[in-house]
């Protein structure tokens, strides 16, 4: 069985008592009291999930058996694990992207998904400036150097004057977008679903897809996962400006990382700083070997603030969801 944990304290009328949540990914609440105490306060009582985070379809099934709320990460929410979990009411993303949840099938059970939007902007949109400068300046490279009683140094080109392409121009692009302009960077941004109105808004120039692979000096991913091939594949990375940048905070199957590795070995690709894979963690992976590459284990939204933020958000709408009420950041 998952463990268990008690609710500290239930709440007056109203409460959602004997409700069981599934909590299957660690970083629920990890640097927060508050998401447990949202469920506490209801009278919700928590399990959470045995197997380790993500799940398989089948370890989802089999530990979701009884649940009516599931608080998830990066598990696959099937056709069958909703199949298979009859009382099911909702389930909740502990982050934004829905791309592992199966939405056609949730709206067909009649199961909710929310997420919590915007929660983890503040947090992405730092680490994508992090491993930026990290990258281009070889940090690691130089730190290594003198932990290791050299003294090599290492030359990297400014920021100032070059042109940082964001692809996925929602929250998180605005706010690395927000970032670079101190860094007087020259931006330009690709994303077909908004306005022209919202790039005036925050100065920064829509352009085609081939547009900015063909003129940015470093590209940033911020949309969701592909439903098909990588959006940077061989062919997109090759034509890149020779010495150019990658940065991915999004979606680990966005970028061909085979086609990466050997492109940073080659040079045509100078620097990478690589949060995402698309199999976590990547052992044996090219791009644990390649050059100039800054990778980092899916954590660009750890920081204590997003983590109370978005546990607290996802809590209070699983509580709503199983009291009968409209939640506030439906996805379905």
């Amino acid at each position: 069985m998952s463990e268990l944990r008690e609710p500290s304290g239930a709440g007056g009328s109203g409460a959602a008592t004997g409700h069981d949540v599934l909590v299957t990914t660690p970083s629920f609440g990890q640097h927060a009291s508050e998401p447990w105490e949202v469920f506490a306060a209801a009278g919700v009582p928590v399990r959470t999930a045995r197997a380790a985070h993500p799940l398989t379809e089948r370890q989802l099934i089999e530990e979701a058996e009884g649940a009516r709320a599931l608080v998830i990460g990066l598990d696959p929410v099937t056709a069958a694990v909703l199949a298979a979990a009859p009382g099911l009411e909702v389930v909740a993303k502990h982050g934004v992207g829905t791309d592992n949840i199966d939405l056609a099938a949730a709206a067909a059970h009649g199961v909710r998904v929310v997420n919590a939007p915007g929660t983890n902007t503040t947090a992405v949109a730092d680490m994508t400036m992090a491993l930026l400068l990290a990258a281009v300046r070889r940090i690691v490279p130089a730190h290594a150097s003198v932990t290791g009683g050299r003294w090599d140094r290492f030359f990297g080109p400014e920021l100032a004057g070059r042109t940082l392409g964001i692809v996925g121009f929602g929250r998180i692009g605005q706010a690395v977008a927000r970032r670079a302009r101190g860094f007087d960077m020259d931006l330009i941004a690709y994303d077909p679903h908004l306005p022209a109105a919202v790039f005036a808004e925050q100065g920064v120039r829509s352009v085609t897809f081939e547009e900015l692979i063909a003129a940015a000096d470093v590209l940033t991913l911020h949309l969701p996962g592909p439903s098909g091939g990588p959006l940077l594949g061989r062919a997109e990375l090759a034509a890149m400006k020779p010495g150019s940048c990658v940065i991915n905070t999004a979606r680990g199957g966005l970028i061909d990382e085979e086609a990466l590795a050997e492109l940073l070995h080659s040079g045509h690709i100078a620097a990478a700083g690589i949060d995402v894979f698309a199999t976590e963690p990547p052992a044996g992976h090219p791009l644990l070997t390649a050059p100039n590459a800054v990778l980092t284990p899916h954590c660009a939204a750890f920081t204590q603030q997003a983590n109370a933020a978005m546990g607290t958000t996802v809590a209070a709408d699983v509580v709503r969801v199983l009291r009968g009420e409209d939640p506030v950041n439906a996805v379905v």
